[in-house]
């Protein structure tokens, strides 16, 4: 590819990345984006236990505003609007299943987004007791998408 169309979709892609920022809730922390060498890094949200990124630079969204529930459980809502995704891969086993123990910070499910996979983190150890939302379904921003019984519930 030569320098000038490698700049020229850089630029597209630039354009494109901003515009996703601008239409996806949450605070920014980072996307991936490449055309060739170039690519452009991005994120949404804190990282689990404040974890520093990976020597890769990739390190995807958590949901942020888990809050306990009225029934002493911690929803893990979807950090923005997109498409749940409960396994890894399509045929794969779930992240989770209701039972399953977690520890804070463990990946629960992925919500894609403009075909960003963005990963979701429990933020508590404790043990699943709902998942609300089943494989490949749209889901909205702060929507609960697994709940959790802390371990001091337990």
């Amino acid at each position: 590819m030569s320098a000038e169309r490698a700049e020229e979709s850089l630029r597209a892609l630039r354009r494109e990345v901003e515009e996703l920022v601008a239409r996806v809730p949450g605070p920014l922390r980072q996307v991936r984006a490449a055309v060739g060498e170039c690519h452009i890094d991005l994120e949404w949200g804190e990282s689990p236990g404040a974890a520093a990124p990976s020597a890769t630079g990739a390190r995807a969204t958590r949901a942020e505003a888990n809050v306990p529930m009225d029934d002493g459980l911690v929803a893990v809502e979807a950090p923005l609007v997109g498409t749940f995704y409960r396994c890894p891969a399509p045929g794969e086993k779930p992240f989770v299943e209701v039972g399953d123990s977690v520890l804070a910070g463990q990946q629960v499910g992925i919500v894609e987004a403009m075909k960003l996979m963005n990963a979701v983190y429990a933020d508590c150890d404790g043990r699943v007791e709902v998942v609300h939302v089943d494989d490949s379904v749209m889901v909205e921003y702060g929507q609960a998408l697994v709940s959790i019984a802390p371990d001091e519930e337990l």
